[in-house]
């Protein structure tokens, strides 16, 4: 049996990543509900994916300024 990739490393981290997960999401316009958002476009979850990614880019970048 595969092992899940979506595994975080740290189970505290879960708060944080949904936190994270809804302030992208409003960033560019989608509502999320709280659990189960298998109602999304898959042009609604990549805007939110790809948000979460530049997000993290720019906070790695700043923190090597």
């Amino acid at each position: 049996m595969a092992k899940n990739s979506n595994t975080l490393v740290n189970p505290n981290a879960r708060d944080a990543m949904d936190r994270f997960k809804m302030e992208a999401a409003s960033q560019v316009g989608v509502t999320l509900k709280q659990g189960y958002n298998g109602d999304l476009t898959s042009k609604q979850a990549g805007s939110i994916g790809g948000q979460m990614v530049r997000k993290m880019i720019e906070a790695y970048e700043n923190g090597m300024n």
